[in-house]
C-alpha cells in the first residue's frame, strides 16, 4: 500500500490545528474542511454565505492544484452550513464552480463552525 503524503500550499490557509490541508493516498487526495479564511491574512473573508463559498472554493482549488488534482476531479464534497437557510446561496457559488462536473455532494446542518463562519466544505477528488 502507498505511503499517505501531505499536501500543503501557501494558497490556502494554513492548518490552525493539529491536522493537514490534504492528504494523498496513491491516486486520491482529501482535503481537510476548508472555511473562508484568506491564506495571507489569515481572517475571514465575507459576511454572507455565498461570499463565503466563494472563498472557501478557492481555497479547495489551491490545495487540490497542489495535490496534481483539480475541481474537475473531484468525486465527492461534503458541505457544512451553520443554517440550512443559506442552501440556496452556497449552492449558486458552488454551482459555478462544478458547472459542468458534479461530484457526489452531502449537505448538513451543524450547530456551529470553526470561528463561526456560515460554511466548510471538504473534497476528496482523483490525481490526474
Amino acid at each position: 500500500m502507498p505511503k499517505p503524503q501531505k499536501v500543503q500550499t501557501g494558497g490556502a490557509p494554513a492548518a490552525i490545528g493539529p491536522y493537514s490541508q490534504g492528504m494523498r493516498l496513491g491516486d486520491l487526495i482529501f482535503t481537510a474542511g476548508q472555511i473562508p479564511l484568506d491564506p495571507g491574512s489569515m481572517e475571514i473573508v465575507g459576511e454572507d454565505v455565498g461570499e463565503q463559498t466563494e472563498r472557501v472554493m478557492q481555497n479547495l482549488r489551491a490545495i487540490l492544484i497542489e495535490a496534481g488534482a483539480s475541481l474537475d476531479t473531484v468525486l465527492k464534497t461534503t458541505v457544512y452550513l451553520s443554517d440550512l437557510n443559506d442552501f440556496a446561496a452556497m449552492n449558486e457559488v458552488y454551482g459555478r464552480h462544478f458547472s459542468s462536473h458534479k461530484p457526489a455532494r452531502s449537505t448538513v446542518e451543524v450547530a456551529r463552525l470553526p470561528k463561526d463562519v456560515r460554511v466548510e466544505i471538504d473534497a476528496v477528488a482523483a490525481i490526474r
